[in-house]
C-alpha cells in the first residue's frame, strides 16, 4: 500500500483540530506515531487489523501538519495524554485499544495513567514506561550515545540543523535507528512533505524540550511527569522492543512489570529495529493480533 492511499478526516478533540487517517468499521483501533514519523507509519496495520474487524486510526499527533500546532505551545505528556483521551471520545468509541509507537508510546502510556477506563488494551513499541530510560541517560554509556540527538535538539540551531539539506537528519535517525532497513523512498519523500510545512519542525523539537524542563516550567506539567514515574498502568499491555533498535536499547528500562498490575506481555523482535512495526509488520501484528484476539469485542 503506497504513502497516498488513504483519506484525510479531520476531528476536533482537547481543544485542537486532529487530521486523522482510518480504515474498516468496528471497535476503536488507535494508531500514535512518534519520531521522526507520522500517520502514514502505521498503513500496514490499518491494513491489517481493518480485516479483523477494527476501525483503524490512525492521527498526526500535535504540532505535526496538518494537525494543530497548540496556542499554549506545550507538548508536555500529560498534554499528549489529554489528546488521546479526547481522541477516543471524539471519534465516537467511548473507549478503544490504542498502539502507540516512540512519542506515541509516551501518550499512550500517559493517557492509560490518567483514564484507564477509556482503554481496553494497550500496545506500546520501543519506549519502555517509567523512569527507567531516565536513569540510562544518567547512567549508561550505550544509551547515552544512542541519545546524542536529544541532547543536541536542546540547542538552538537544532531546528535549521534538522532541516537542513532537505531534512537529511531525518535520513540519518531512520538509519541509525533500523541499520540495515530503508524505508522506500516514495514514504520517505512523504514523510519529510509533513516536516516540510511551517511549523512542524520546531513543534517536533518541543517534544524534548518539554521533556527536558526547558520549555515548559509549569508545576502542573512536573507533577504529572512524577505521576508517569511512579503510578501504576491499570490496563492489560503488550511491550513490543526491537532486537536491533539503535535509538534505546532493548534491555534500557529494567524489570517494569511491577507497574502492570492488569498484566504485562514483553516480547523481543529479533532482526529488527526502531521502526519495528513497519520493519516487521506480519510478526509485530501477529503478536498484537494474538494479545488483542482475533475477533474485536463491541
Amino acid at each position: 500500500m503506497t504513502a497516498n492511499t488513504f483519506k484525510e478526516h479531520q476531528v476536533k478533540a482537547n481543544g485542537l483540530n486532529f487530521t486523522y487517517i482510518e480504515e474498516g468499521e468496528g471497535p476503536l483501533l488507535l494508531c500514535l506515531h512518534g519520531f521522526p514519523d507520522h500517520a502514514l507509519s502505521f498503513r500496514p496495520q490499518l491494513q491489517a487489523f481493518s480485516r479483523l474487524g477494527y476501525r483503524v486510526v490512525a492521527p498526526y499527533m500535535r504540532g505535526y501538519a496538518p494537525s494543530d500546532v497548540p496556542a499554549d505551545g506545550s507538548y508536555h505528556s500529560a498534554a499528549l495524554g489529554q489528546d488521546v483521551v479526547g481522541l477516543i471520545d471524539a471519534l465516537g468509541g467511548g473507549h478503544a485499544s490504542v498502539i502507540g509507537h516512540d512519542w506515541g508510546a509516551v501518550a499512550a502510556y500517559s493517557a492509560a495513567v490518567l483514564a484507564p477506563e477509556k482503554i481496553e488494551k494497550l500496545v506500546t513499541l520501543a519506549i519502555p514506561f517509567g523512569a527507567g530510560f531516565g536513569k540510562a541517560l544518567i547512567v549508561d554509556p550505550d544509551q547515552q550515545r544512542r541519545s546524542w540527538y536529544m541532547f543536541f535538539f536542546l540547542s538552538r540551531f537544532a531546528e535549521t540543523a534538522l532541516a537542513y539539506q532537505d531534512f537529511a537528519f531525518v535520513d540519518r535517525l531512520w538509519s541509525e535507528w533500523s541499520p540495515g532497513f530503508d524505508l522506500p523512498a516514495e514514504d520517505m519523500e512523504a514523510l519529510k512533505a509533513t516536516f516540510r510545512k511551517p511549523g512542524v519542525a520546531k513543534a517536533t523539537l518541543n517534544y524534548y524540550r518539554h521533556t527536558f524542563g526547558l520549555a515548559d516550567d509549569r508545576p502542573e506539567s512536573a507533577a504529572w511527569q512524577a505521576r508517569l514515574n511512579t503510578d501504576p498502568v491499570q490496563v492489560p499491555t503488550l511491550y513490543l522492543h526491537g532486537a536491533d533498535d539503535g535509538c534505546i536499547g532493548s534491555d534500557v528500562g529494567g524489570d517494569f512489570g511491577s507497574r502492570f498490575p492488569a498484566g504485562l506481555r514483553q516480547e523481543i523482535v529479533t532482526e529488527c529495529g526502531h521502526f519495528l512495526h513497519l520493519e516487521k509488520p506480519d510478526a509485530v501484528n501477529a503478536l498484537i493480533s494474538s494479545f488483542l484476539g482475533q475477533a474485536p469485542s463491541n
